[in-house]
């Protein structure tokens, strides 16, 4: 890691004209490769901390961030930040220090708290990878894999949960199985590799993370639901559980319903 903004906390590495630069650059191209669309922004509190809770998806080339964040930002300004949540495995080098001045941060319970505390939107996706790598033919399954953390972080914070799910990104590529049970076999999960998806794509075919296939031109669809004050509703010691399978099921019924409205795969 260079030199630059050592010392610092994550959130402070933020660089808002860096996220301008990367949002005019990237976002555009984005949008038109994956006719991408974010429904809903409205519904993100105008004021104040919120931690954004959404499905992931389309494996390592995963578009989300890229997709939500210029919506994002032309409606609310670089005056507030979105900052994601990611695994420490990304910050590498050079690579790192762009991500961190872009908004992308390690996922931590005190980076969260304290983007969150200074009235950020803060992005999550508990699914992580195993997520992300979900079979096509279960696309439109919300899964996170068992885990709550989120809610106590939204919890201790004092910030709503805002509901995002998106549609389109198991499409990109064909996703045949996460392959989790081969990993264990394989005694990866010592390596803290969990997964070790399989998929079928273009240029390679057959794909086991490598060599990665590029993603294709499906059509994204991203929706913002309506917060979810989790103390208002499970009380001040809420059971994380009972909150994760209410948010879940929220998730779901939208994303139900993002199907239903899809007529054909990839073209949308």
């Amino acid at each position: 890691m260079s030199s630059n903004g050592a010392g610092k906390s994550e959130v402070a590495k933020w660089d808002p004209g860096f996220t301008r630069g990367v949002v005019n650059a990237v976002g555009p191209l984005i949008k038109r490769y994956f006719r991408a669309e974010v429904r809903d922004l409205d519904r993100l509190p105008s004021t104040g901390g919120a931690l954004l809770v959404s499905n992931h998806s389309g494996g390592m080339f995963t578009p989300d961030v890229l997709i939500f964040a210029p919506e994002f930002y032309k409606k609310f300004g670089f005056d507030r930040p979105v900052y994601t949540l990611a695994h420490y495995g990304v910050f590498i080098a050079n690579i790192g220090d762009w991500l961190r001045r872009a908004g992308v941060i390690e996922a931590t319970r005190e980076n969260a708290a304290k983007a969150l505390r200074d009235g950020a939107i803060v992005l999550v996706f508990p699914g992580g990878d195993y997520d992300s790598y979900r079979p096509t033919f279960t696309e439109n399954v919300i899964d996170f894999n068992g885990r709550t953390g989120y809610v106590r972080t939204a919890v201790e914070s004092g910030v709503p949960i805002v509901p995002m799910v998106s549609i389109g990104g198991q499409e990109t590529q064909l996703f045949l199985a996460r392959g989790d049970s081969i990993a264990r076999r394989l005694g990866l999960t010592k390596a803290r590799m969990e997964i070790l998806p399989l998929s079928i794509g273009f240029p390679f075919g057959l794909s086991a993370i490598f060599p990665p296939n590029l993603p294709l031109p499906a059509k994204i669809v991203t929706r913002v639901l309506e917060p979810i004050d989790v103390v208002a509703e499970f009380g001040e010691d809420p059971d994380a559980e009972m909150v994760d399978l209410h948010v879940r099921a929220v998730m779901q019924e939208a994303l139900d319903e993002l199907a239903r409205q899809r007529r054909f795969p990839v073209l949308g």
